[in-house]
């Protein structure tokens, strides 16, 4: 009896042992930051280990006690928009999502939007299923409109606080912040303010915009009907240092190159993200300075550059 009293108390210890560890890899005051890791051709490097990279907080190494290049799944809301410039050519704009929706994986969540006089996000929870959310592609699109960017932006991310894990917007738009008189007013760095403190990560694709100039011929290879004259009007810069700023990845494109291979990009870039994770000196409620380097040369690594050390 003894000898089993013994045995017993030596499996609840290490039980209570290996419920320390677990309790300390899911802690939930560690910093997460997911990094996408290239090399100089842009090719995507999947095969780093822990090792490799270097974390600083405020310019001071951490110690990662994390460390992951597993296929993590995302919870995604990929939001279109549908201002005037950008229904022209919307068909291929489908086509891309389409192909983008087909790559998640089954453990990957998503919903589509789409703006214009409002902001419309189906279907009306999270979902997996490839076909419902395809019937949202296909079947919830609003007529052409004025443009509330940031605000499409911020809605999205308020959709996005109900759900845990990677937590992830991709936007494509012609990047003009254009509401109408009556919609609500978003600035975009608000925006960014609310990507930083919320941990969302923003994932953009801007579309210049031609203006003026005439049509010539039918569509291209590509199906986009070419211009010529008129001047290139280029996506408000703005998308690019939101995507920046939360460790995501800005494309910035025409009509006629392939919208589809770039939301392919996205779906890849995502499936192989590295996650680190470090506990933070302090809790002091203020915003902290990230930086991910890596030691190999010729490497980029592409991630949040800030956090709020805030007691979750």
């Amino acid at each position: 009896m003894r000898g089993a009293g013994l045995a017993l108390v030596t499996v609840f210890a290490g039980l209570a042992t290996l419920a320390a560890k677990q309790t300390f890899r899911a802690r939930t005051d560690l910093v997460s930051v997911y990094a996408t890791v290239a090399d100089n051709a842009g090719k995507l490097v999947t095969d780093l280990a822990e090792s490799d990279f270097e974390v600083r907080d405020n310019g001071k190494v951490q110690e990662v006690t994390f460390f992951s290049n597993d296929l993590q799944p995302i919870t995604i809301i990929v939001m279109l928009d549908r201002s005037g410039p950008m229904v022209e050519n919307f068909f291929l704009v489908q086509d891309a999502a389409d192909q983008f929706i087909q790559k998640l994986l089954p453990d990957d969540k998503a919903r589509i939007g789409n703006f214009s006089q409002d902001i419309l996000i189906n279907p009306a929870k999270f979902s997996s299923d490839q076909n419902v959310l395809l019937y949202a592609l296909r079947h919830t699109l609003q007529p052409t409109g004025p443009s509330p960017l940031w605000t499409s932006i911020d809605r999205s991310i308020t959709e996005l606080l109900t759900e845990g894990g990677r937590r992830v917007v991709l936007v494509f738009s012609d990047g003009h912040d254009r509401p109408s008189p009556g919609q609500v007013v978003t600035h975009l760095e608000d925006v960014m303010r609310r990507a930083e403190v919320d941990e969302v990560m923003v994932y953009a694709i801007g579309l210049a915009e031609m203006e003026g100039g005439a049509y010539l011929g039918p569509p291209n290879r590509v199906g986009a009907r070419q211009r010529i004259g008129g001047s290139v009007i280029k996506p408000d810069p703005g998308l690019r240092r939101l995507a920046d700023q939360s460790g995501g990845g800005y494309f910035e494109m025409q009509w006629n190159q392939n919208l589809g291979a770039t939301f392919t990009r996205v779906a890849d870039e995502l499936h192989h993200q590295y996650r680190l994770a470090f506990p933070p000196a302090k809790l002091d409620g203020e915003t902290h300075k990230l930086d991910v380097t890596l030691k190999r040369s010729g490497l980029t690594a592409r991630a949040r550059r800030s956090y709020v050390a805030e007691a979750r």
